[in-house]
């Protein structure tokens, strides 16, 4: 399954405001079902919308901020190759600041128990 991005203040606020919140070891994801309202979103399409957000108060350093922010979402998209979800749901992630240091494994297996929350995903592969 792809990633697909948020794109959007008015996107990204929503999901703020309205998103379910799951905490993680290394990142806390806020989840909310449904595709975006955005002209470029069909509105039934299954797939997972992607965001990120770290603020300075994080890190200082953007250089550690965006690597934090590489590193889960290529957590993300490489656990999600293994998964199914039928259903359309946005994303916005907080890293935080222990996944800087993290082993990679680590952040794969936050991604694979948040998955594990939704009713509806379903692993292709046995793990």
């Amino acid at each position: 399954m792809d990633l697909s991005r948020l794109r959007g203040r008015k996107i990204v606020e929503r999901v703020l405001a309205r998103g379910k919140v799951w905490k993680g070891k290394h990142m806390l994801v806020r989840d909310l079902s449904g595709a975006p309202r955005h002209p470029a979103v069909h509105p039934e399409a299954p797939g997972i919308y992607f965001g990120s957000l770290a603020s300075a108060k994080l890190e200082k350093s953007a250089v550690r901020r965006n690597r934090m922010r590489r590193r889960c979402r290529e957590a993300w998209r490489l656990t999600l190759r293994d998964y199914t979800i039928p259903s359309a749901h946005q994303l916005l992630i907080s890293p935080r600041s222990s996944s800087l240091k993290a082993p990679f494994a680590e952040l794969q297996h936050d991604v694979r128990r948040f998955l594990s929350t939704l009713p509806n995903a379903v692993t292709t592969k046995a793990q």
